[in-house]
């Protein structure tokens, strides 16, 4: 005849066996598997995409970041993040969008106050932006507001400030922009773009800042 309580200590040991292997393999030996696989065949990405200047990270290749100089390239808007006192530089804690719809009058006005602006900052002396040389990139934040990239368009559109206000030529800077600009991944999925962290820490070393 079946004790039940000799039943009951028995499953509860297999249970317990099920348990500190299955704790093993999935708590220890898979996690240590994919992060050694990662840092074998994808180290820099596994690693988090750093960008260093100068021996020290200044950032993610794939976080936009806020704050920039007029010396520099600036991104995109970053309108959907709202307040955050504990960041400022990457906002990361308050990610999110705008959630206005297209014909919302508060972001056509943001969208022409920021146009009004990219034109006042990006005209210079001998340069004159037109408002119709803004692309919308340059005026309206990404779904997440972290975008780390503009449109050749808008880093184009920069140019003519960012070799003024660094002593540097507008074709030097025009080239620096051209050896940053990515194409399509794969040659067809998303769009040309140009990483903003990774652009201004290359105009960083160029000019010694």
């Amino acid at each position: 005849m079946n004790n039940p309580v000799t039943n009951t200590a028995r499953l509860l040991g297999a249970g317990l066996r099920a348990l500190l292997v299955l704790t093993l393999v999935c708590g220890v030996l898979y996690p240590l598997g994919v992060t050694g696989v990662a840092q074998a065949l994808l180290k820099d990405k596994a690693d988090g995409s750093e960008i260093s200047s100068g021996g020290t990270v200044v950032g993610s290749s794939l976080i936009g970041q806020q704050g920039y100089g007029l010396d520099y390239f600036q991104p995109r808007p970053a309108n959907g993040l709202g307040e955050n006192s504990v960041n400022k530089r990457y906002e990361l804690i308050l990610s999110g969008a705008t959630n206005r719809s297209g014909d919302n009058a508060e972001l056509i006005k943001w969208i022409e106050e920021a146009r009004a602006r990219v034109v006042k900052d990006n005209s210079t002396a001998g340069h004159r932006v037109d408002p119709s040389q803004v692309p919308a990139d340059a005026v309206t934040s990404s779904g997440s507001g972290l975008d780390p990239d503009i449109s050749p368009a808008y880093a184009d559109l920069q140019v003519h400030r960012v070799a003024e206000r660094n002593g540097l030529s507008v074709a030097r800077v025009r080239e620096l922009v051209d050896e940053h600009t990515e194409g399509r991944t794969l040659g067809f999925i998303g769009e040309p773009r140009v990483n903003v962290l990774e652009l201004n820490t290359a105009l960083r070393g160029l000019t010694g800042g």
